[in-house]
């Protein structure tokens, strides 16, 4: 395909043929999936699997998460007619990707609710596929990272974040998007040698064991020596990342539930995602873009270009 077909392609996330290459269409335009993927439930032969996960259960200050995967979606449009920029190779055209559309849940039966995730990502895992998650508040990587713990054993994990997400919550039945990381932690989905929090710059008394890379030694140590000592921890043991967008700077990314000032810009957080490839990245998810209070559309766009990143990182590691 070229640009030109886009006086005669439109729909692709229904129309296209193959699951591999770019996509052109006009960006206003069409049917929205992530990066014009095709829609589908059939994951054979699949690479990687783009999923929503459109969830908010009681964020810190303001509700709207549910609406980040929508968000993301038509955000990415404008991602889908050129392979990342800097990375040297499309993985898009090297990876079958697809949008296996967003998670079906009973929102008025919230107690099921971490199941439904769990056996959603499960599933995908099976099929011989990773997942990339659109989010949904920070809640929902804890089921995804229980999945990923029963495929993988206890996981290497990467936090972007401005809150460590460890406060003390030893009521492993309650949903609460500010404990995911303690409750990981303490029934062994992730190991606290392997497991790095980047970009934090709120107290929380225990963190668990964890490495935190705060965002005063971000911007004072620089992107290098933070990508090093992210790879000093992790390792080779199979890792994840959750990107909670409130890791960037309220500049860059206004519409989240927990704002605070003091974060990474925008191209640390690319500098720093790129100086990731070769670690063992196995999925990833963005969590917390929060569209109502952003009417420019800047917090969706920053979404769209990390989970970019999260697929670039994981074709990285398979074309090795």
């Amino acid at each position: 395909m070229a640009l030109e077909d886009a006086k005669n392609e439109i729909d692709m996330a229904f129309t296209r043929k193959d699951l591999r290459g770019l996509a052109y269409e006009n960006a206003f335009a069409g049917a929205v999936s992530f990066l014009r993927r095709r829609y589908t439930k059939d994951l054979a032969g699949v690479d990687l699997a783009i999923t929503g996960v459109p969830f908010d259960q009681a964020v810190t200050h303001r509700p709207g998460t549910r609406f980040g995967p929508r968000a993301i979606r038509e955000a990415s449009t404008l991602q889908a007619f050129d392979a990342p920029y800097g990375w040297g190779f499309d993985p898009l055209s090297e990876m079958s990707v697809v949008d296996y559309g967003d998670l079906a849940f009973d929102y008025a039966h919230t107690p099921s609710f971490p199941g439904r995730v769990e056996a959603h990502i499960a599933a995908i895992l099976a099929a011989g596929a990773g997942s990339i998650t659109l989010g949904g508040d920070h809640f929902i990587t804890l089921p995804i990272l229980r999945a990923y713990a029963e495929k993988f054993g206890p996981l290497a994990l990467i936090q972007f974040d401005a809150h460590s997400d460890t406060w003390a919550d030893d009521d492993m039945d309650r949903i609460d998007h500010g404990t995911f990381l303690y409750k990981a932690l303490k029934t062994g989905v992730v190991a606290p040698e392997t497991t790095v929090s980047v970009g934090i710059r709120t107290d929380n008394p225990d963190t668990c064991g964890v490495t935190i890379l705060d965002a005063p030694f971000v911007h004072q140590a620089g992107v290098a020596e933070t990508v090093a000592r992210i790879k000093a921890v992790v390792g080779d043991r199979p890792c994840y990342i959750t990107f909670d967008i409130d890791c960037l700077d309220p500049a860059f990314a206004p519409g989240t539930g927990t704002p605070v000032w003091g974060g990474l810009a925008s191209w640390q957080a690319a500098a720093i995602l790129r100086g990731l490839a070769g670690i063992n990245l196995v999925g990833g998810d963005v969590v917390e873009v929060s569209p109502p209070y952003d009417t420019t559309g800047a917090t969706a766009i920053a979404g769209a270009h990390v989970a970019m990143e999260l697929i670039a990182l994981y074709g990285w590691t398979r074309r090795k």
